[in-house]
């Protein structure tokens, strides 16, 4: 073993030991259950274990993307990914600038611990309250559209409804938390050059436009990235809770669609072959806008 590289490890001893936890949590949980995916290529059986059930090749990716319910996935899964991306994505970034205008500390501290508050909040409990509110037995959003209008609107059933619900949902949950890494960089930009802008007769616009948003312009990027990585993750949890028999159309995606088929039915290899189906296409995303940011002049993650 390299002399140098030990020296190296007994000097900063204690920083790798602050690693280890981190470390280990990758290699069980994630790097681990990777080999997992090989059962996707295999008529896996439970009895006959890993090594010895018999492998099949593509047919279980072939028999899905002939399945009659995979374009109706499909659809419904970058409907409600292309919804995120353009109402949620954008919303902690608007918050977290009007946030940095706010001159009142004792204010802002506030407004930032409610926002913060329903990243907390169970997804079931989210999932009950909007029941609570939007029900047509006595919901409060109904009782007051019936006194207003002298009708109800069934949110819950109709499908229409379902994927604005799912938005507002994730935007009323997640926005305030997702303010924190822009809080962070907006934090970094020289105050000196606000100063030098209103020397310079610039309005308050004007600073957001040319000194703001460009001071974190490359963290939204990352982000974006990162986010377009997990485009086809919609949300096991929320999306099951808020289907039923009325709105399954519209709600019926890949993630609900592993689960049905994958847990109730016993088909481990088939719905191991949509997971890693999702997963292909995340890193095609991860990869694609990681070199269109490198193309437009950003950093990108790599």
């Amino acid at each position: 073993m390299n002399a140098a590289w030990v020296s190296k490890l007994k000097k900063n001893r204690y920083l790798y030991l602050l690693l280890l936890p981190g470390l280990l949590y990758f290699l069980v949980f994630k790097y681990a259950p990777m080999w997992g995916v090989l059962i996707s290529f295999q008529n896996y059986q439970p009895f006959l274990g890993f090594w010895n059930s018999e492998w099949i090749g593509f047919t279980h990716f072939e028999n899905f993307f002939a399945h009659p319910d995979f374009f109706r996935l499909l659809r419904n899964t970058l409907i409600l990914g292309l919804y995120d991306l353009i109402f949620f994505f954008p919303a902690p970034v608007i918050i977290a600038l009007m946030l940095n205008e706010v001159r009142l500390m004792l204010f802002k501290r506030w407004i930032q611990t409610l926002i913060y508050i329903p990243h907390f909040i169970s997804m079931v409990i989210v999932a009950s309250m909007t029941y609570v509110f939007l029900t047509t037995q006595g919901g409060i959003v109904n009782e007051i559209i019936f006194n207003l209008t002298g009708s109800k609107i069934n949110f819950l059933a109709d499908p229409d409804w379902f994927r604005p619900l799912i938005i507002l949902q994730i935007m009323w949950k997640e926005t305030g938390w997702g303010t924190i890494i822009f809080l962070a960089a907006l934090a970094t930009v020289d105050m000196e050059q606000y100063e030098a802008a209103v020397v310079d007769g610039a309005t308050r616009f004007q600073r957001l436009i040319h000194i703001t948003l460009p001071a974190i312009r490359s963290v939204i990027v990352i982000l974006l990235i990162l986010r377009l990585g997990n485009f086809l993750d919609t949300g096991f949890e929320q999306i099951f809770l808020m289907t039923n028999s009325l709105n399954r159309s519209v709600a019926d995606v890949f993630d609900t669609y592993v689960y049905f088929v994958g847990i109730t039915q016993g088909a481990f290899s088939y719905s191991t072959a949509i997971g890693l189906f999702k997963s292909l296409v995340g890193i095609v995303l991860i990869y694609g806008s990681n070199w269109l940011a490198k193309r437009f002049g950003q950093e990108g993650i790599y």
